[in-house]
């Protein structure tokens, strides 16, 4: 609540427009109060997500095709607890698809970028 917008800038996925847009929320007075009585009725403010290493850091995931092994919310929680990212769409930025059986255009357009792709059997190896 007290960051500025350089501080929110830093965080990954902040440009500046939500940037400013976050600081000028918490620079209100009824947002402060909000989350303060949240807090008063012990509301949990903290993510229970653990993070286990840093191996998927700086990395892009996007998901696709029918996975076997895990459902698309669990695979996404592996990916975070990694440090890395899930992505619905395969951009230049995208670091790895993992194709479950059928993918369809989101494994060609990750073929036609030249973005890694890997199997749910490979991807259960790198998180292994």
């Amino acid at each position: 609540m007290a960051a500025s917008v350089e501080e929110i800038l830093a965080i990954d996925g902040f440009g500046e427009q939500m940037a400013s847009s976050v600081a000028g929320f918490f620079a209100l007075p009824q947002p402060r109060e909000l989350i303060g009585r949240l807090r008063s009725y012990g509301v949990n403010m903290k993510s229970l997500a653990e993070k286990k290493d840093d191996r998927f850091a700086g990395m892009t995931f996007v998901l696709t095709g029918a996975l076997t092994e895990f459902t698309r919310d669990q695979a996404t929680a592996i990916i975070e607890s990694f440090g890395g990212k899930a992505a619905s769409s395969v951009s230049k930025k995208t670091s790895v698809v993992v194709a479950g059986e059928a993918a369809g255009s989101k494994l060609r357009k990750a073929n036609e970028l030249g973005v890694r792709v890997v199997s749910e059997a490979e991807f259960k190896e790198m998180i292994s």
